[in-house]
């Protein structure tokens, strides 16, 4: 008896069986390497799917729900934010005595940030016991009348407030803490494998397609699995630049990838630059994932009123926009910092060094100056989190977040469409097959080599793409000797596939 089964096209769907076998088949010549290389990535794009989907699901959902975080804080939390405009603006030193006033001795003044227009508050930012890094407890001040308008906990650079702060642990870590980050790091590199793969089997079909528009979207008049299918991919292609990019950016984030990141950036000398703090001969250098550092508070007297000194001087430097942070020193021997922290388009991040007791400025630092690679990683980072086009890059992002989730949800779809549904005991879709035991052994090792040179960079990806290639042409390699020998009886030149 031979055995034949549906061969899987390149697109994932099963073709016709094979006609059961009435006459002989002639020799089947040598695979080509696009033979098994598309089937290969068929099944990369499909376990890789299955089994990072939840991941990147998550991932998608709380991502889109993040960038529409700042206007929900504007509702949320209007009564820290808005300030009736008022024609007088008292000296922070003022604005600075009644925070810490209100405060005592509960906490240590580590930032003030002036507000930036008419009708803002000003924060005046403490750090306290208790808190995670890059969390500070902010007491909000009417700059026109001195009144306090509230006290909450922020996160970071962005100035988070705690609904945005919780959407971003959920996006980053699940609210697991750090073991919680593997979750993100899965999510972001495998993305980029997915969609990798995702588009080269849609180049493939797109050189064979009679229709080529029909790839670009959905066919009409297809119903089950094709037209599931149709949404998947020509959702897909729509969605691909804006997916590399997220993944590409999120993998900055990450634990393992993310250090690889700044090693290679170390290394290439495309930090940002540095600016000198210590009054004598240190320097601190800055970041572009400044949300993730460590708040210090000051060890030395700071008098409120030499915030509005350093502010003025600053002015006369390089600091010209609404948005400041301003810190006092750390230490005695430091200099004041104060910086711009306007992430919106046109990038605004220069900072100023200054000796609070002369008044005389120790560094500067401008964007203007930043290297070629420091600048794009700014601009990568304010893009991914929405900030830097402001409405318009919120509304992208947010379609291409929904997209992914939708496209997630369309393979999980389409994987429950191949389920045989004549087969009670299999309520769950088949994988594609076909794809390793034909391959040639250098095209196996050179998949492998190239899975493990990514594993340096992003372990999390490549060991587990190596060991999923590697044993996937064992278990499909045993299953064809295994076919073969169940059919050795049947009809010469019967063609038996996996």
């Amino acid at each position: 008896m031979s055995i034949t089964r549906s061969r899987p096209s390149d697109d994932g769907a099963p073709t016709a069986p094979d006609s059961g076998g009435s006459a002989p088949r002639e020799h089947v010549p040598a695979r080509t390497a696009r033979a098994w290389a598309v089937p290969l990535l068929l099944r990369i794009h499909f376990f890789a799917g299955i089994l990072v989907g939840p991941f990147i699901l998550i991932a998608a959902i709380s991502g889109a729900l993040y960038v529409v975080t700042p206007q929900l804080e504007r509702v949320v939390y209007a009564q820290e934010l808005s300030v009736p405009e008022s024609a007088h603006t008292l000296p922070l030193g003022d604005q600075v005595r009644v925070a810490q006033g209100y405060i005592g001795d509960a906490a240590s003044l580590a930032a003030v940030r002036p507000a930036p227009g008419p009708g803002d508050t000003t924060r005046v930012m403490f750090a306290q016991d208790g808190l995670g890094p890059s969390q500070t407890r902010a007491v909000f001040i009417d700059p026109g009348t001195g009144e306090i308008r509230g006290d909450l906990t922020v996160y970071g650079t962005s100035g988070a407030l705690p609904l945005r702060a919780w959407v971003s642990d959920l996006h980053r870590n699940l609210h697991l803490g750090e073991p919680g980050r593997l979750y993100s790091e899965l999510a972001a590199s495998w993305l980029g494998i997915v969609v990798v793969a995702g588009l080269g089997l849609w180049v493939v079909r797109l050189r064979r397609a009679r229709r080529k528009k029909d790839l670009l979207r959905p066919q009409r008049g297809a119903t089950g699995y094709r037209r599931l299918f149709g949404w998947h991919a020509s959702l897909g292609i729509w969605l691909v630049v804006g997916a590399l990019f997220l993944s590409a950016s999120g993998i900055t984030w990450s634990t393992y990838g993310g250090a690889n990141v700044s090693s290679l950036r170390a290394a290439l000398s495309w930090q940002n630059p540095a600016l000198e703090t210590t009054l004598g001969e240190s320097s601190d250098a800055a970041d572009p994932h400044a949300d993730h550092g460590v708040v210090a508070a000051p060890t030395a007297a700071v008098s409120p009123d030499t915030f509005d000194d350093v502010l003025a001087v600053a002015r006369t430097e390089n600091v010209d926009v609404g948005l400041v942070e301003i810190r006092p020193p750390a230490a005695a021997g430091q200099a004041w910092v104060v910086q711009e922290i306007q992430r919106s388009f046109p990038t605004e991040v220069d900072a100023v060094a200054i000796d609070g007791d002369s008044l005389a400025v120790v560094d500067r630092v401008d964007f203007a100056d930043y290297p070629v690679m420091a600048k794009l990683a700014r601009w990568a980072v304010d893009i991914h989190m929405g900030s830097m086009f402001g409405i318009v890059n919120q509304l992208v992002l947010f379609a291409v977040a929904l997209g992914i989730a939708a496209m997630v949800v369309l393979g999980y779809l389409m994987w429950w469409r191949r389920r045989p549904t004549r087969d009670p005991a299999r309520r769950v879709g088949a994988a594609p097959r076909d794809a390793l035991p034909q391959a040639p052994v250098w095209g196996i090792a050179l998949v492998v080599v190239v899975a493990i040179g990514v594993g340096f960079f992003l372990p999390l990806v490549g060991l587990p793409l190596a060991a999923f290639v590697i044993g996937d042409a064992v278990v499909q390699s045993w299953r064809v000797r295994r076919a073969r020998r169940r059919s050795s009886g049947g009809a010469e030149g019967t063609v038996v596939r996996p």
